[in-house]
């Protein structure tokens, strides 16, 4: 039992990270099922807690090797599992500016590199028994008494009607929507809000050897908006009106050749031909470092956002200008935006995830 214990929650980690992490991808469909696994994994890993607390009891009576690090790492787990719990029902959601979704994730970031510890340190090779009919008999009925009790418990939110009914697909929260003064102001990871003055900034598009500069008060002339949902991965979502001129119509003022146009350029969201639409992908970055890529064919998506509601942007929310990227999560929503280049790197040529 106790190997069967240790393999089953070595597996549950990893299913629980990188289902967790794919549900920080998406802002569609794909999450709501991620999550369902990542929260059916989570339940398993809480099933198996009696026997690994056992076996984690006669290594620390035994002060066997490395057994602190073992006792961080179930601490660090179950930190992660309670706060995720807690974000779901919606019974802690934050404790002033700390989220329950950040302690769930950052516990969860923190314990990593004592799971890779632990794999190297207590190596357990995957035997011929491991497969047996006993053993994926024993993972058939943890994970469907893990999947009963995630629906009993969903049951339970929505009949007791706790906050966590109102969840987005994606688990996160509404948060001021349609009303841009409490939309919340936040960053990703070590990123924080530059000074910019708006007479000697410029948006610089970058094609080749052509290059493109855009004042503020070029940009703010366009008047291209839409509605969308900023979904942040700190566990809040917001629908918000916005305002500035679609990607497209900017890309639109390179001509055949590459050569830059004179303005207006686009005449509309589709914009016009583009020389680089062959190319792999447009490259925006902040002020900041910060960047995303995003394929040619989604240029009619993204809006280049001066105003937020009537009001332009202020610095939090990414004054000059942002990046509105509708159906994406909030990480790909660049603030401070500086330059645009297109390449020929393909869009999936970065880290699934900034580390900045």
């Amino acid at each position: 039992m106790k190997r069967w214990t240790n393999l089953a929650l070595f597996v549950l980690l990893g299913l629980a990270f990188v289902t967790g992490w794919v549900a920080f991808f998406y802002a569609t469909a794909p999450s709501r099922a991620s999550l369902i696994v990542h929260a059916v994994s989570g339940y398993a890993i809480v099933a198996l807690t009696p026997w690994k607390s056992v076996i984690a009891s006669h290594g620390i009576r035994r002060r066997r090797s490395g057994w602190w690090a073992s006792v961080v790492l179930t601490a660090l787990v179950l930190v992660s599992v309670v706060a995720g719990i807690l974000h779901s029902t919606g019974l802690l959601v934050s404790v002033g500016v700390i989220s329950a979704m950040e302690v769930h994730v950052g516990a969860a970031l923190v314990a990593v590199p004592f799971v890779i510890w632990h794999v190297v340190a207590r190596r357990l090779p995957v035997r011929a028994v491991d497969l047996s009919r006993r053993s994926l008999l024993r993972a058939g009925a943890l994970l469907a008494g893990a999947g009963l009790v995630y629906g009993a418990g969903e049951g339970v939110v929505r009949a007791l009607t706790l906050p966590g009914w109102r969840r987005r697909f994606t688990g996160s929260y509404e948060y001021g929507s349609l009303d841009a003064a409490l939309l919340p102001a936040t960053q990703w990871m070590f990123d924080s809000v530059p000074t910019i003055d708006p007479a000697s900034w410029r948006l610089v598009l970058r094609a080749g050897s052509s290059v493109r500069q855009w004042t503020y008060d070029e940009l703010l002339a366009f008047d291209d908006r839409v509605r969308a949902t900023l979904d942040c991965t700190g566990g809040f979502y917001s629908t918000q009106d916005w305002s500035g001129v679609w990607l497209s119509r900017l890309l639109a003022c390179f001509q055949t050749d590459g050569g830059p146009l004179p303005p207006p350029c686009g005449e509309g969201r589709g914009g016009g031909p583009v020389a680089v639409a062959a190319a792999g992908s447009v490259h925006v970055r902040s002020l900041t470092g910060y960047d995303r890529r995003f394929s040619i064919e989604s240029a009619g998506r993204l809006l280049i956002a001066t105003r937020l509601g009537d009001q332009p942007l202020d610095p939090g929310h990414g004054f000059p200008v942002r990046l509105v990227a509708p159906d994406r999560r909030g990480y790909w929503w660049v603030k401070w935006v500086t330059a645009i280049t297109i390449d020929e790197l393909p869009s999936w040529w970065q880290l699934p995830f900034p580390m900045q």
